[in-house]
């Protein structure tokens, strides 16, 4: 019983966390270019159960009823990096990219990567809506007044006048090989597990006046939710059977004794 419990709780913590994440995602559904988190759960080896014969028997020996398993527990959390789909704004400074790769960024002089290329300019300078400076091959992108023009590969123009290139990154498998974690501000940076070969060429395009859209999907979020609801009461259910079990069965053996 005591096992019964102890796997009952874990399986309400577990999908505490995953609930975490449902809600996460679907608060994120309108975000641009955000990207929608999974969770990995993973259940523990299962335990062989054996019963001993009884006394009568000439030999002791054990024999084999089967397994249990106690419980699962979240493996990991990792990112959907699909694409979302792109909605058109008419915005010269809107941007979105099509194919696998992220702008980059620069917050308080580290380096980040984004999808959302939700950009604006404050006294020239090219930046995201959460202030972080817009990069260029020669770092800070600084515009002077006047019509701009972005190409697919990324060339910015002002007045029909080249004045930089935007910097793109990809990685040959983010999600897979744990090459970026996702931070606030719809942000991502590298990790310990980053190597050099993980970064790719930029093969994909620019499009200008458009935004990436959220890859969450609001139906599918709202199933998951309501499953992982029904998994958490279930397990609450029987935590609650086995708790009343142990009980009477304590307050039993205390009347006998």
């Amino acid at each position: 019983m005591i096992r019964g419990i102890y796997t009952s709780a874990l399986g309400m913590i577990t999908n505490m966390q995953r609930m975490d994440v449902v809600s996460q995602n679907m608060a994120n559904v309108n975000t641009t270019g955000h990207k929608r988190d999974h969770v990995v759960s993973h259940a523990f080896s299962d335990v062989l159960l054996a019963r001993i014969d009884d006394p009568g028997h000439r030999m002791f020996k054990q024999v084999s009823v089967g397994t249990i398993n106690p419980g699962v527990f979240i493996d990991d959390v990792f990112t959907d990096f699909s694409q979302g789909a792109f909605i058109q704004t008419g915005n010269a400074l809107d941007m979105a990219l099509a194919g696998q790769g992220f702008f980059v960024v620069n917050l308080d002089g580290e380096e980040f990567f984004t999808r959302d290329g939700a950009f604006t300019l404050a006294h020239g300078t090219l930046m995201t809506a959460d202030g972080a400076l817009v990069q260029g091959e020669n770092g800070n992108i600084v515009l002077p007044d006047g019509y701009i023009s972005v190409s697919d590969r990324g060339r910015i123009y002002v007045n029909d006048e080249y004045v930089t290139t935007l910097r793109f990154v990809n990685f040959s498998a983010p999600e897979g090989l744990h090459s970026l974690r996702k931070m606030q501000d719809n942000l991502f940076r590298t990790s310990e597990h980053t190597q050099d070969d993980h970064f790719i060429p930029f093969t994909g395009s620019v499009q200008q006046g458009f935004l990436e859209g959220s890859n969450v999907n609001i139906v599918q979020e709202m199933v998951e939710m309501i499953t992982v609801s029904r998994a958490f009461e279930t397990n609450s259910r029987v935590f609650t059977l086995q708790d009343g079990t142990l009980q009477r069965a304590v307050n039993d053996i205390a009347r006998r004794q």
